[in-house]
């Protein structure tokens, strides 16, 4: 099996969330189960500097704004897989993050930069670009990359197949009308059954409406895109293609996300031997200006800072839960940036309760694996989560998560009811309306527990004893895109009547 991966992220080159984990992990795991694995990827300058071995496959001129556009085929330095890169410095080498200026303005030609990523998927899925290799399966991921299955669709001739995963529904990558003659699409693409959403352009439609089959990265979060409440405008859509749209779990690479082996951590420890959790909370402590104290529960949060994420309901619940505890209250440790407002509160917060409440606003990814493996608590209270990578991180490394039951957070923790707990199920702390008040409940059931060191010591070996894999994530892909196939092909049979 052939298989092209189009995406605007990869970790450890591009970061801004759960995403580049995911395309990070995924192509690795899936060469493993056997595929024949290549990536399409912008020219971002971390990407090109990433590229080792890069020969030039062809130059596509001046399309989509840049006056020259070269794609130059490689192998990624940190881990080998082979990758196109779209090399188009006009639109992609810039300073700030893959979207948006460091004012935090949307670069006001993402409708050119993200739709030549998904022409030039969809050309070399066709053959035209590279016919000494040609993919079976195109797979476009979130809205970056999802132009791809229109322009794949414009040809219906074309025999490759493609799925689309979702993997924030959120952001969908809307543009104007008046921009569509920039994307170089029939006019029939310019209708509320193709791109036009709301008097708008969305890249996230392109993939809904498109794509052979469709993926979100979990399976509850599937179902729930379906439903009015979580659809954001497109649960109609999602609804109209049925049983084409399912739910593979995301995984956890194990080479970068493992406690016994971590080299961003001072101390290591296993679920054989957990002596240098306790190591790695002291130090996190001390790194933050908390106060070194083992008996306080340390809850972390490592998040972006949106609305999304729960964490206004983080900053109402936060004076009972340091305060209300008659045997002494959490201490909380934030890592993130985003929403001004938010950045403000939490600051705020650590101003009035020094040496309990620590922030750092930034994005740093050796802090963050300190900071999972030295917190006794994870805070996940999403007011949505497709799948959440952040809580599996946690569960390797024995810190207990305490998530909202939305999404793949309710797919991947298992509520510490007295009867999970009994039958020895139990890995963490769920909360139900997103509300302070429940938010807050579910903080005092975690801080009782932790008063019971047996009992969060069995929460925290139970957590470390889960096995989310990339290994079995990939083998669901593969047969996912087997069956795709087959069914593309039987659609280009002739009919026998």
């Amino acid at each position: 099996m052939k298989v092209l991966l189009a995406a605007a992220e990869i970790f450890p080159l591009v970061k801004t969330g759960g995403l580049a984990d995911v395309v990070g992990a995924l192509p690795e795991a899936l060469v493993v189960a056997g595929a024949e694995v290549r990536l399409v990827l912008p020219g971002f300058p971390t990407i090109v500097a990433g590229l080792e071995d890069a020969s030039v496959v062809c130059e596509l001129g001046a399309v989509f704004g840049a006056g020259r556009v070269t794609l130059r085929l490689g192998r990624l330095a940190h881990n080998g897989v082979a990758a196109y890169v779209v090399d188009a410095p006009y639109l992609y080498r810039r300073v700030g993050n893959p979207y948006q200026a460091n004012d935090g303005s949307e670069w006001p030609d993402n409708l050119q930069r993200f739709a030549l990523l998904g022409w030039v998927a969809a050309h070399l899925a066709a053959g035209e670009l590279d016919p000494l290799w040609i993919p079976d399966i195109l797979h476009a991921h979130d809205w970056h990359a999802a132009m791809a299955c229109a322009y794949v669709a414009c040809h219906p001739g074309m025999g490759v197949a493609t799925v689309f995963t979702i993997h924030n529904l959120a952001y969908q990558g809307l543009f104007s009308l008046d921009d569509f003659h920039l994307l170089g699409l029939p006019s029939r693409f310019m209708v509320s059954h193709g791109l036009e959403f709301h008097g708008q352009l969305s890249f996230m439609k392109a993939g809904l409406k498109f794509a052979d089959r469709i993926t979100t990265v979990s399976p509850n979060y599937a179902r729930e895109i379906a439903t009015e409440e979580f659809g954001c405008g497109l649960d109609g859509v999602i609804r109209a293609r049925g049983v084409q749209v399912s739910g593979i779990l995301n995984g956890v690479d194990g080479a970068v996300w493992n406690p016994a082996t971590d080299v961003h951590l001072g101390s290591h420890f296993s679920a054989q031997s957990l002596d240098g959790k306790a190591v790695c909370k002291a130090a996190l402590q001390k790194e933050l200006g908390l106060r070194v104290d083992a008996s306080a529960p340390l809850f972390a949060l490592v998040s972006r800072l949106t609305s999304q994420k729960g964490l206004d309901l983080v900053l109402q619940a936060l004076p009972d839960a340091i305060n209300g505890a008659a045997e002494g209250g959490i201490q909380l440790a934030v890592q993130g940036n985003g929403d001004p407002e938010l950045e403000s509160a939490f600051l705020a917060a650590a101003s009035a309760h020094p040496g309990r409440v620590a922030v750092c606003m930034r994005y740093d990814e050796p802090l963050a694996h300190r900071m999972i493996a030295g917190a006794d608590a994870m805070l996940v209270p999403s007011r949505f989560e497709p799948c959440g990578l952040t809580q599996l991180y946690a569960l390797r490394y024995g810190t207990v998560p305490l998530v909202r039951r939305v999404g793949g957070l309710a797919d991947t923790v298992v509520d510490a009811t007295p009867d999970a707990i009994a039958a020895d199920l139990a890995t963490g702390f769920m909360f139900g309306p997103a509300t302070s008040r429940a938010l807050g409940q579910a903080m005092q059931q975690a801080t009782q527990a932790y008063r019971n060191p047996m009992l969060w010591r069995q929460l925290a070996l139970r957590g470390m004893a889960q096995n989310f894999s990339w290994e079995a994530a990939a083998n669901q892909y593969l047969a996912l895109y087997t069956t795709t196939v087959q069914s593309k092909a039987a659609q280009r049979l002739p009919s026998s009547t």
